[in-house]
């Protein structure tokens, strides 16, 4: 009998002990899932307990609207100890409106375009900062007030800058800036070096930088809200901040073209410490500008676009949100593997969209310099155009990356591609060049550059020759596709319009690693003798003539053609060959 109770005994330990782990798994289970909870995402946990909503839950309207009468019934030191802490909080106020009209006219003589940042000392001599309702006494603390509170990105996901300074973090969390929109070029690492936003130099600089003669550039690092239906960048301010800047400019680099900037949407940018809610939040640099005003035309669409977008999103190796004021779709769908390439993100169309977008770093407007060209002194990681030339060539995945020595016995026949015109500057003795340019020993290919062409397609010819040739027109914007060291022969009409040309296409060729030949037409190769008599002053004194660019435009490119002498243009194809031989 003892044996078999023994064995009960036995029996009756095991069970116990497997309800003992069972019973460790489960509670140890359900604790590492606290945890995870607790740790990942704190502000949704806490703000379904205390029952604020949840980040999903979020409303999208621009005011939540809170009660403050159950301080009513507080004692009076209560009650002015809530009222302390209100005034210290700028987002609690007595009437948004009523604080919008305020901040709006501390601002009102800073309604031009372009104009100078004050000096945050400056400000504070002129003038008191524009009282926030409800931060002082009167109607405010009058006894069942409701007062509203515009939710900031703190709310959801951002902590406003005097929250990273001041807040205590909550216990058994990381603090908000190391697990929210960490914003380190597009890397959410928590890398303390680069996700610092508020170090004292972005605090002190400017938000715009309007010194650069062709375009605006507004680039802010904090706690940034971008309102597409307002047309409106803010900054938001701690509430001890003195900076009251507003800046309004149009992000498309014709500074100055007004014609041009008619087209264009307006932004406003300006510091301030009331901002609407979050809708869309964003953990990537976000970079807005405009695409109107002379895109369409080729050499518009790299020299206001492409070249400019190159410059100001590159670093960021995809990792960076576009918004586009006035964006043309066919536009986008043309140049769709540029924007993929550098951006891993849908485009956002912000005219149509009525998110209010939430980042930590902002760029309002495009960095460009001269025509065409990139300036490494002054571009964000010394940038040239020999890296646009390679990114354009890899963008279209582009086979050759440099243009091969012909030697003594060449394996083929050097390849030069002729840029024809349909409607202007067209060459009149187009079959006569091919035959010269044949009998030298090249093999010739001829195509017609326009709006409707197929880059992928034209960019496969263009990577495809040694040598590009053709009268100043946009077609010539396509030496991006050339390999390096390849060379661009530009005709120039007759009009003295050398520099012109020069700028336009010569700079950027070499710039670019390009070869670049210029040849000037004299009189006799050019249609206007068909036109006016050989004594006329366009031809004696072209410059008479350059009475701003529309005028020499029409007088000089849209009623001209180009008959070119063989003779006298041969010795250029020769030093051309000379080049490939190097």
């Amino acid at each position: 009998m003892k044996a078999v109770e023994r064995a009960k005994l036995v029996r009756s330990l095991r069970q116990e002990s497997r309800r003992l782990r069972l019973l460790v798994l489960v509670i140890g289970f359900f604790l590492v899932t606290l945890t995870f909870v607790v740790l990942s995402k704190p502000d949704a946990l806490l703000f379904n307990l205390n029952g604020r909503l949840s980040v999903d839950d979020a409303p999208r309207s621009l005011l939540i609207r809170q009660a403050t009468d159950a301080t009513a019934g507080a004692d009076p030191d209560q009650r002015s100890a809530a009222a302390a802490a209100a005034a210290q909080d700028p987002k609690v106020l007595d009437d948004f409106e009523d604080a919008e009209a305020n901040t709006k006219g501390t601002t009102k003589d800073s309604e031009e375009r372009a104009h100078t940042v004050r000096d945050p000392q400056q400000s504070a001599k002129k003038g008191p900062e524009p009282r926030l309702l409800g931060t002082s006494g009167g109607e405010g603390e009058k006894k069942g007030h409701r007062k509203v509170t515009l939710p900031t990105v703190s709310n959801y996901t951002i902590r406003d800058a005097e929250d990273g300074d001041n807040a205590k973090p909550q216990q058994g969390s990381k603090p908000e800036t190391e697990n929210k929109l960490e914003m380190v070029a597009g890397k959410g690492d928590g890398s303390q070096q680069q996700g610092n936003w508020d170090n004292a130099e972005w605090e002190s600089k400017p938000l715009c930088d309007f010194s650069n003669f062709r375009a605006n550039v507004c680039e802010m690092r904090g706690n940034i809200r971008i309102h597409p239906n307002a047309s409106s960048v803010m900054y938001m301010e701690p509430a001890s901040s003195k900076r009251n800047e507003l800046w309004k400019l149009k992000p498309y680099p014709r500074k100055g073209d007004e014609l041009c900037l008619s087209k264009v949407t307006e932004l406003t940018v300006k510091s301030s410490k009331v901002a609407p809610e979050c809708t869309k939040y964003h953990n990537v640099p976000v970079v807005v500008f405009a695409l109107t005003g002379y895109t369409g035309n080729l050499f518009h669409d790299f020299t206001d676009a492409l070249v400019p977008l190159f410059t100001t999103a590159s670093e960021f190796n995809g990792e960076v949100q576009f918004l586009i004021t006035d964006m043309a779709i066919w536009w986008t769908r043309k140049y769709h593997v540029v924007f993929k390439k550098l951006s891993n993100y849908p485009l956002i169309d912000f005219n149509k969209d009525t998110d209010v977008h939430c980042a930590k770093h902002a760029i309002v407007g495009l960095h460009a310099y001269m025509e065409f060209t990139i300036d490494p002194s002054k571009a964000p990681h010394n940038y040239t155009m020999v890296d646009f030339n390679r990114f354009m060539r890899r963008t279209y995945e582009l086979p050759r990356e440099a243009v091969s020595a012909l030697g003594e016995i060449p394996k083929a026949k050097p390849r030069l591609l002729i840029i024809s015109r349909q409607r202007t500057r067209m060459f009149l003795n187009l079959p006569e060049i091919i035959a010269m340019a044949e009998g030298l020993g090249f093999e010739v290919v001829v195509e017609e550059a326009n709006v409707s062409s197929d880059l992928s397609q034209f960019s496969k010819v263009v990577n495809s020759v040694d040598v590009m040739m053709g009268v100043h027109g946009a077609g010539l914007t396509n030496c991006v596709f050339l390999p390096h060291n390849a060379t661009l022969i530009q005709i120039v009409p007759w009009g003295g319009i050398e520099g012109v040309c020069r700028i336009d296409f010569g700079d950027p060729a070499e710039q670019m690693g390009l070869r670049y030949k210029q040849y000037s037409i004299a009189v006799h190769e050019s249609s206007l003798t068909d036109q006016y008599p050989l004594d006329h002053e366009i031809f004696k004194n072209p410059l008479a003539f350059h009475k701003g660019f529309e005028f020499i435009k029409e007088t000089f490119m849209d009623k001209q053609n180009v008959r070119l002498d063989c003779n006298r243009f041969k010795p250029v194809l020769l030093q051309t060959l000379d080049l490939l031989n190097q």
